[in-house]
């Protein structure tokens, strides 16, 4: 559910439902998409254990200062290939207060159409939203 302290970007992709579950789930996939600009996600800082209850992290590293930011959190509802709920902050932050991230996928003309939730209060124009919008330009260019 959305609400004032969410964002929602949606996003109709080139490829199936599985395959975009796949990219939420598979840390060699993870790896190709899961950061903005000017940064990158080493394969080797990508693990994920695709569970209720397990865990995912990945660090991004920014290229022109070598500065990493751990990222990570805990898969909290899992209905492959259509849904997807986790935490989204600092890979042992609590899961009580940590932000949620919800993934929404359904067949749409020939490919998926994406609803992507995160449960913090940013529009067009702030850090995590903007970041997010360009991760998810990363992923449509991933699953090209």
């Amino acid at each position: 559910m959305t609400d004032n302290r969410s964002f929602t970007l949606v996003r109709t992709l080139p490829a199936t439902p599985d395959r975009v579950w796949r990219a939420w789930t598979d840390p060699a996939v993870m790896s190709q998409w899961m950061h903005p600009g000017g940064v990158v996600t080493p394969r080797e800082s990508v693990s994920a254990e695709p569970v209720v209850g397990g865990r995912y992290t990945y660090t991004m590293v920014n290229e022109a200062t070598r500065k990493e930011y751990p990222t990570g959190g805990r898969y909290l509802e899992l209905d492959e290939p259509r849904r997807l709920v986790c935490t989204w902050g600092a890979p042992d932050a609590d899961v009580e207060s940590t932000p949620r991230v919800s993934v929404d996928l359904e067949a749409y003309d020939g490919g998926t159409r994406m609803t992507f939730t995160c449960g913090i209060d940013a529009g067009p124009g702030d850090e995590i939203h903007d970041a997010w919008a360009e991760a998810l330009d990363n992923l449509e260019a991933a699953l090209q």
